[in-house]
């Protein structure tokens, strides 16, 4: 007893005063990061001059490299797991990531990361983009039509991680697209309820999934020619085909005579090419 009453009295006098004014200890080990992080990304966009453009739901964390692999970059962001990015989009945009960087990363609404950039560098911002998706994605969901509110069809290539989202929304439906400064889209969302409801309604024209295309092997009578092409096959004999705007480069340089594998939407429309492996001469 006597010993508890000596440390009391020791320890009373010294830390009653710093005890009464201190702020209690916070809630979460992580606090300070997370305060330090929201500072960084605040500067960076003080500093540059630039103001971020995001769809709703979209938000921005600063985190900081661990390691860079061959394909992939390791970021710590502050959670339990660290977050993996690919290497291609810094390789693309022409920066370099190492160790100790602190990277802006794109988080959407369903929390993945769509985008990243080098803090402290101006990175030539993202662009947002009103509008309808023209018509059905092909097979790889790689590239997109968009026809804008002007009444301008584009072509966009979309990054991996937002695929499945644009394959979500509905030909017709209007749509806010994010691209980012190589104009690949990165991410997408409805334009507004009303397009939300309007996608409930019309879920026949969501693009077709991965493969789910008929595909047809033949060879070539009449090469591209006013966005036709005529083809050859055993089961069809011999056919001609609108060939979307999307492949028509794939298809462009192939001549009469050489074999090829289309796959066929529902309008009977080239969707997709694939130019079977020739074989090799003996």
């Amino acid at each position: 007893m006597q010993v508890l009453l000596r440390s009391l009295i020791i320890c009373g006098p010294l830390l009653g005063a710093a005890c009464q004014h201190a702020a209690p200890p916070p809630a979460r080990v992580d606090k300070p990061a997370v305060s330090f992080r929201s500072a960084l990304l605040e500067e960076h966009y003080q500093r540059l001059g630039e103001q971020p453009q995001l769809l709703s739901g979209d938000r921005l964390v600063v985190g900081t490299v661990t390691a860079v692999a061959s394909e992939q970059i390791k970021v710590d962001i502050g959670e339990l797991q660290p977050r993996f990015v690919p290497v291609k989009p810094s390789e693309e945009k022409r920066f370099t990531v190492q160790p100790g960087d602190e990277l802006i990363l794109t988080l959407n609404e369903q929390n993945l990361v769509v985008d990243y950039h080098l803090a402290g560098e101006r990175s030539g911002g993202h662009s947002v983009l009103r509008g309808s998706i023209a018509q059905h994605l092909p097979v790889g969901h790689d590239r997109v039509v968009i026809k804008t509110t002007e009444g301008r069809e584009d072509s966009f290539e979309i990054r991996p991680a937002s695929r499945s989202k644009l394959a979500s929304i509905p030909v017709g439906v209007q749509g806010v697209f994010l691209l980012d400064e190589t104009n690949k889209i990165v991410d997408a969302t409805f334009a507004n309820p009303q397009a939300v409801d309007q996608a409930r309604r019309l879920p026949e024209q969501k693009s077709p999934l991965k493969g789910s295309y008929p595909r047809i092997d033949g060879t070539i009578i009449e090469p591209l020619s006013q966005d036709r092409i005529t083809i050859k096959t055993q089961d069809r004999g011999q056919q001609s085909y609108h060939v979307r705007p999307l492949v028509q480069e794939k298809l462009a340089t192939m001549k009469k005579g050489d074999a090829v594998t289309v796959m066929i939407d529902e309008d009977d429309e080239v969707i997709d090419v694939a130019v079977p492996p020739k074989e090799k001469s003996r």
